[in-house]
């Protein structure tokens, strides 16, 4: 990708852009859907994560249990004191 999807528009350029074979995967026709989708007054966060999901299907996720542990679930009541 050369440049940065900035709009909507840049989004559906570049999907209209890519090659027949690539454009038919389900990642990039459910991209596709949203952006229809948000072009109808549609929720633009949808569209936003359509397209990342497909530009970025390569990518695993993976767990890491060394990273830093969260705040969350530290702090006690009073009643369990």
């Amino acid at each position: 990708m050369a440049g940065k999807l900035l709009t909507l528009k840049d989004a559906a350029d570049y999907i209209t852009k890519l090659p027949k074979k690539e454009s038919d995967l389900p990642e990039w026709q459910t991209a596709i859907d949203v952006l229809l989708l948000c072009s109808r007054s549609g929720p633009t966060m949808m569209a936003r994560i359509g397209v990342m999901k497909a530009l970025n299907r390569h990518v695993e996720r993976v767990f890491n249990p060394e990273r830093k542990e969260t705040h969350w679930g530290k702090r006690k009541l009073k009643r369990d004191e």
